[in-house]
């Protein structure tokens, strides 16, 4: 009897601590926007993300962390010079507070949510050699979003507002990346 009521306790603690964090992978498209001054134009590319995410639940709050790997393409036109597409791949981190704002229950809920990203550029390739724009490694931006959380699956939509030049000449380059992402939750 006491081997069923230790088993059946540990069940019910372990469900509950299921419910307070959950962790997993997720799966992320972008498309990057950029806004670049001393250019004559610039271009909007798609680029792909991956990351694992950490979730801490708290009645209708919420804290998460993300920690992965994406990539950033975009496009900018000089005259004299010609257009240059940038390819930029590497880690980022996101710290999300957020707030679950229609909750359904065990099905899910859908959420609103603020917070902080920061990337660094490990990988820079460019496609036109003439060009020599010297791109800063890190990146700062801060982001908003929605999200809907169905059953073990999480859908989010964001976007993050680069508040980092990561043109190190004297021109201008900050980043707006619209992202959408799928996640599940192994806990």
């Amino acid at each position: 009897m006491r081997k069923f009521l230790l088993t059946a306790f540990l069940c019910i603690c372990a469900n509950g601590f299921a419910q307070l964090i959950q962790i997993g992978p997720q799966f992320s498209t972008n498309i990057t926007s950029v806004n670049a001054k001393n250019f004559s134009s610039d271009h909007t590319n798609t680029g792909i993300g991956f990351s694992a995410f950490g979730r801490l639940n708290l009645a209708l709050f919420y804290a998460q962390g993300e920690f992965g790997y994406g990539q950033t393409n975009f496009s900018v036109y000089q005259n004299g010079v010609g257009e240059t597409e940038f390819k930029l791949s590497g880690t980022d981190a996101s710290l999300i507070a957020g707030l679950k704002i229609i909750p359904l229950g065990k099905l899910g809920n859908v959420r609103l949510f603020v917070g902080y990203n920061w990337k660094n550029y490990s990988d820079i390739s460019t496609s036109n050699n003439l060009n020599s724009i010297a791109i800063e490694k890190n990146n700062h931006s801060i982001l908003g979003g929605v999200g809907v959380d169905v059953w073990r699956l999480t859908f989010d939509v964001r976007y993050l507002a680069g508040l980092s030049d990561i043109d190190a000449s004297s021109s201008e380059i900050k980043t707006g990346v619209t992202n959408l992402s799928i996640g599940f939750k192994f806990l």
